[in-house]
């Protein structure tokens, strides 16, 4: 089962409809039991969709590419936040639709790295989107749970990943609801309002 493309654009869709929601509240809060607050996650989340792009791109076989972060800046609200989301989601996914199935690609560094095909790196910045956005409705206390069968796909396609139970990380299972399963991989404890 893959996770494409088109449902990054609705996850990304989603988590910028939830940031917008929670404009007014408090993102100088911890985000979930992050160190980081929310503004700053927001952020951080911007260049874990937009990054894999870059990774993409570079074609390069024995690291990530020597250039920064792809950020909005420290100074950016939840409307800029929101907007740079929605763009790098786009950008992630038409850099995946316009390579070549047989290029490969780093993808991570951790545990080890690793080179990948397209189609690997559209969810490798969903996983990171969609744990994010949960970090960030908990600290706002907002509301965020995205469809099953979204989470069910990126379940499915990410399950054989080498993170799934390294340090920090739980084996991811398949046997319960798909969006708790990738939260408590996480070590995420779905919250309430989940």
């Amino acid at each position: 089962m893959t996770f494409t493309g088109d449902d990054l654009l609705v996850l990304a869709g989603l988590v910028a409809d939830s940031w917008r929601a929670g404009r007014d509240g408090d993102w100088s809060a911890p985000a979930g039991a992050l160190d980081w607050s929310c503004a700053h996650t927001a952020d951080h989340t911007v260049d874990t969709v937009l990054a894999p792009a870059f990774f993409l791109a570079s074609r390069r076989q024995d690291d990530y590419p020597p250039y920064g972060n792809f950020t909005a800046g420290p100074d950016a609200g939840p409307e800029v936040l929101a907007e740079a989301l929605e763009a790098a989601a786009r950008i992630l996914a038409g850099v995946v639709a316009t390579t070549d199935a047989d290029v490969r690609a780093v993808i991570w560094r951790f545990p080890e790295v690793e080179r990948r095909g397209p189609d690997d790196f559209v969810p490798r910045g969903a996983l990171e989107l969609i744990l994010h956005a949960h970090d960030i409705s908990t600290g706002l206390d907002l509301g965020f749970a995205p469809p099953t069968e979204l989470c069910e796909r990126l379940r499915a396609h990410t399950q054989q990943w080498p993170h799934w139970g390294s340090p920090g990380w739980s084996a991811l299972t398949v046997v319960g609801d798909p969006w708790a399963d990738l939260l408590l991989a996480s070590g995420r404890p779905p919250s309430a309002t989940s």
